[in-house]
């Protein structure tokens, strides 16, 4: 029931039916650590996985290499990435699963060096890569704009090993092209590919355009968005965005009123952090949690002494038409991420890592105040957004750069 639960994308229940049958007096074994500890690296929160943890040391079951790689996935997605080395480093026995759930773990985080040089030490032992590990491969080379070894991996994949690239490999290729600025060839990879992109490879595309302001190639991607993945609120908010940043309010307008007229409704943003076992959830403005008045407090506490650091709001992410620069900066201060980092930080004893997940992409505004947070207040800030960990401390993030 547990397994069934995560297989579902029921995370929350599948937890809750583990502490019932520790309740019961029932003992897990091997098969249901698996799936309770998938369903912590769900919902991003470690408290039950690192308990679970210590429960696996003292009954022997570390041995288990199935269960040492799921215990590996749990803490990178959770954000605890020195915790999911150092179970790496203990491991007797490491299978191809192993390698690559670390490999990309190191790319998500940031890491991208270490992502290379793990390769690298994994292939002088003769271990064989697989189409998972190209992933993160990839994934290593878009992060950190290696655009030479990016094109080298994708080859050597057929040329050295034999493996056929899949559709994610092409979309990590056209997410490498575009974040680079080669958008011209990023597309045409796209038109010469020889399976037929779906939604994730346009959409990487629509995202290098974003950050390259280019709205022509935008409006093309947007065309295949819209029969590939009709739904999908993020493509057309993006494509909405890229309009508004130039200040051409018609447009945008136009593109919600379509969004309306198909019944596409955007995603709420919402942001989570985990205090003592409890999951507190934020969504921008929220004014219905119990300390909310406290958290504004103190959020105009950090604001004192952020401002003589250099921090000025960047009203140009707020994409909305509104009137006066000071509704603006209002907006700013009450995203989620914030809240829920000033939430944890009044919570939390001072030198404890502050770990948020968060729904959406993060914000250029919120990435630059949490990078100051983590050096005034000196912690690590950790976010989990919908494409990656961000890993603030001492005034700098782990990406090479915000996009």
């Amino acid at each position: 029931m547990i397994a069934g639960y995560v297989q579902c994308g029921k995370p929350k229940e599948a937890v809750e039916l583990f502490k019932q049958m520790e309740e019961a007096g029932e003992s897990p074994n091997e098969v249901t650590v698996v799936a309770v500890l998938a369903a912590c690296a769900d919902l991003g929160t470690s408290d039950l996985g690192r308990r679970i943890h210590e429960y696996l040391d003292k009954c022997g079951y570390r041995k288990n290499v199935r269960v040492c790689n799921t215990l590996i996935d749990m803490y990178i997605k959770c954000g605890c990435l020195e915790i999911a080395r150092s179970v790496f480093d203990e491991m007797e026995e490491r299978t191809i699963v192993s390698w690559s759930a670390m490999i990309g773990g190191l790319a998500m985080h940031g890491e991208g060096e270490e992502a290379l040089k793990l390769f690298s030490k994994m292939t002088r032992i003769g271990i064989r890569p697989n189409a998972v590990t190209f992933v993160g491969l990839l994934h290593a080379c878009s992060r950190m704009g290696l655009i030479a070894e990016g094109r080298e991996f994708f080859t050597s994949m057929t040329r050295d090993y034999g493996i056929t690239p899949e559709l994610e490999h092409y979309g990590c290729m056209v997410d490498l092209l575009s974040r680079s600025g080669l958008l011209l060839e990023a597309h045409e990879f796209i038109k010469n590919m020889p399976i037929k992109p779906h939604g994730v490879v346009w959409g990487a595309l629509l995202g290098g355009c974003r950050v390259h302001k280019n709205i022509e190639l935008a409006e093309e991607a947007i065309k295949h968005l819209q029969v590939l993945d009709p739904l999908n609120d993020g493509y057309y908010v993006v494509l909405s965005n890229i309009y508004a940043e130039k200040g051409r309010w018609e447009e945008t307008a136009r593109v919600r009123r379509l969004m309306k007229d198909r019944g596409v409704k955007k995603t709420p943003g919402w942001s989570t952090v985990t205090v003592n076992g409890e999951v507190h959830e934020f969504v921008a403005g929220d004014g219905n949690h119990p300390e909310a008045e406290e958290i504004y407090q103190k959020w105009d506490e950090l604001l004192t002494q952020m401002k003589p650091r250099g921090y000025i709001p960047n009203t140009k992410v707020v994409l909305l038409d509104m009137d006066g620069e000071e509704n603006k900066v209002q907006v700013l201060y009450r995203h989620s991420e914030k809240l829920a980092t000033t939430f944890g930080l009044m919570k939390t004893p001072p030198g404890t890592t502050i770990r948020i997940m968060k729904n959406l992409r993060v914000c250029e505004d919120c990435h630059s105040a949490l990078k100051l947070i983590s050096d005034i207040v000196d912690r690590e800030i950790v976010v989990r957004d919908r494409n990656r960990f961000h890993c603030f401390k001492n005034g700098l993030c782990s990406c090479r750069d915000y996009w």
